[in-house]
């Protein structure tokens, strides 16, 4: 069909991809009694998203967490949930990375972290230097790249984390789900989609990428962010 309608490469693309993930589709919602509410739309964005940018101040984005990681986060924000719950709440966050490895449709991932998430131990030294290693790995992979203190007073310091999802073209040029701004708070999500909305945060995240570090200083600073915490 994608050729009989002249679809356009990057189209035929996710949406060949997106028939190959029919057969597990909406698999999050087995993990529904452990996704807080209305994050499952969310992670359905994310799912379908052809492009991904983030932009992280307090912790490591979560499709890039190693288990440990994870774990030690959904336990210091619920100490009172069972073993059980905390270990499926992982699992749930292990499934979403996937889309990474997907052979057709991946996402395009750009992913600007602050340097205050280097240095703030969550866990132990033994999680850090693990988290740590495993983003150092992923540099060869995904656009991810840190921004040091240094970089001084950039958009992102008055905008505080945020994803930025846009999703595959139709044969128009149309987007096929409008470009969508999304903010994990404390006391609920936030989802923008208007053009002057998504407009402002595209223009954020272009000055906060180009107060980044390139990927090869971004890996030297991970590296010694690591070595600090095995001499800790």
């Amino acid at each position: 069909m994608c050729r009989e309608y002249e679809a356009t490469p990057s189209l035929m693309e996710a949406l060949v991809g997106l028939a190959r993930e029919t057969k597990n589709k909406d698999w999050w919602y087995s993990f529904k009694d452990v996704i807080p509410d209305g994050f499952d739309l969310y992670i359905g964005l994310e799912q379908a998203a052809s492009e991904i940018k983030t932009f992280e101040t307090s912790l490591v984005p979560g499709l890039l967490q190693t288990d440990d990681y994870a774990r030690t986060v959904f336990r210091a924000g619920q100490p009172d949930a069972e073993p059980r719950e905390i270990e499926r709440r992982v699992r749930l966050r292990t499934a979403r990375k996937a889309i990474l490895d997907r052979g057709i449709g991946a996402p395009k991932l750009q992913v600007a972290i602050g340097e205050a998430v280097l240095r703030r131990q969550i866990g132990s030294s033994e999680v850090m230097v693990g988290q740590l290693k495993h983003l150092s790995d992923l540099i060869d992979r995904v656009d991810l790249r840190i921004v040091p203190f240094a970089a001084g007073l950039h958009l992102g310091v008055l905008s505080g984390s945020f994803t930025l999802l846009h999703f595959p073209l139709t044969p128009d040029g149309e987007d096929t789900e409008p470009p969508t701004v999304y903010s994990d708070g404390y006391a609920g999500d936030l989802y923008l989609d208007s053009f002057r909305e998504v407009d402002l945060y595209e223009k954020t995240f272009k000055s906060i990428w180009a107060a980044a570090h390139t990927p090869e200083e971004s890996r030297k600073m991970i590296s010694e962010a690591a070595r600090s915490y095995e001499n800790g």
